[in-house]
């Protein structure tokens, strides 16, 4: 193995440039030349290819988002894009990829390595959805972020008497829902794993309203469909007490990956170069029970994510 590419794919993530660094410094150290490809898939195809050395990732490994710049690729979703794209790994001569992103980037490496391209895919998504894992890159940022807003939330709400729904990110997954949910103190937590009746929901703020409480919280994950100022309203014609809504959208993606996030990112960027150096392909690398771990990519795609019904259990009981 002489030259290896890396590229980030899909959402940003707080934590993908401590992995750049790590598959870069890793690389050299192994004297193997590393080139960076810039904005995915999409600068796969066009040939935005360029060497890293260490001053590329020199003075990255605390700031968020992707040096490389991501993007999605309609393009390579097509045999004519992948053909483009195995085109050009050939004229730069690099024989193995490390992809770093989600579901949707790893299926991407699948493809490749299906092609001959020795591939390992890193998981660098805050949403956690993915199920051979038990953290992926990014999600302990959101979270740490998500807190940080709840926090300042808290203490408006408690001044004017308020309920605040807070929405966060979570399409299919409603992790950072729950565990904010969780560390937040909040009332009520709503994901798309679970059912909700919203007579519980009111009839919690009733209670607390009751008992003197000047304020309550209810996350809500984006996944659960619906709308969240819709719901807002409805809580409040039947609670009678004033609802605002907060939708954190982009501000989790953002911001200085946490020390975890850091840690993490280099122990599996590290780990792909090592996986690569030994000629595996079609791998992708996780922690599972505080282990770095890798295992078939069409396995861990594959695999039925079980949500956290103990922890979501907690918050029920934690808030009464």
């Amino acid at each position: 193995m002489k030259t290896i590419g890396v590229l980030t794919s899909g959402g940003d993530a707080p934590g993908m440039n401590a992995a750049i660094r790590a598959v870069v410094r890793a690389g050299i150290y192994n004297n193997i030349k590393v080139m960076g490809i810039e904005r995915g898939y999409n600068g796969l195809i066009n040939g935005n290819i360029k060497e890293m050395n260490l001053s590329s990732v020199a003075d990255i490994i605390h700031r968020g988002g992707t040096v490389l710049k991501t993007a999605r690729c309609e393009e390579f979703k097509t045999e004519e894009g992948r053909k483009k794209a195995l085109n050009v790994l050939k004229v730069f001569g690099i024989e193995g990829l490390v992809v770093i992103g989600g579901d949707g980037s790893f299926t991407g490496a699948q493809k490749l390595s299906e092609a001959g391209i020795k591939t390992i895919g890193i998981p660098g998504t805050i949403d956690n959805d993915l199920a051979y894992t038990d953290y992926t890159i990014g999600f302990d940022t959101a979270l740490n972020t998500v807190l940080d807003a709840i926090t300042k939330i808290r203490d408006t709400s408690a001044s004017h008497g308020r309920a605040n729904i807070v929405e966060v990110m979570g399409r299919h997954c409603g992790d950072i829902a729950l565990y904010a949910g969780l560390a937040g103190g909040a009332e009520s937590v709503i994901v798309p794993e679970e059912e909700f009746s919203i007579d519980d929901v009111c009839r919690k703020l009733i209670q607390g309203r009751s008992r003197g409480k000047l304020h309550s919280i209810i996350m809500l994950a984006e996944g659960i469909g619906g709308n969240a100022f819709e719901l807002g309203k409805e809580i409040e014609e039947v609670t009678g007490i004033e609802t605002k809504v907060t939708v954190l959208g982009h501000i989790q993606r953002g911001g200085n990956p946490s020390a975890f996030d850091r840690i993490l990112a280099s122990k599996l960027g590290a780990k792909a170069v090592s996986l690569l150096i030994e000629g595996k392909s079609g791998r992708v690398v996780g922690m599972k029970d505080h282990k770095i771990i890798d295992m078939d990519i069409h396995e861990a795609l594959s695999m039925e994510r079980q949500f956290d019904k103990e922890t979501y259990k907690l918050t029920k009981i934690l808030s009464i």
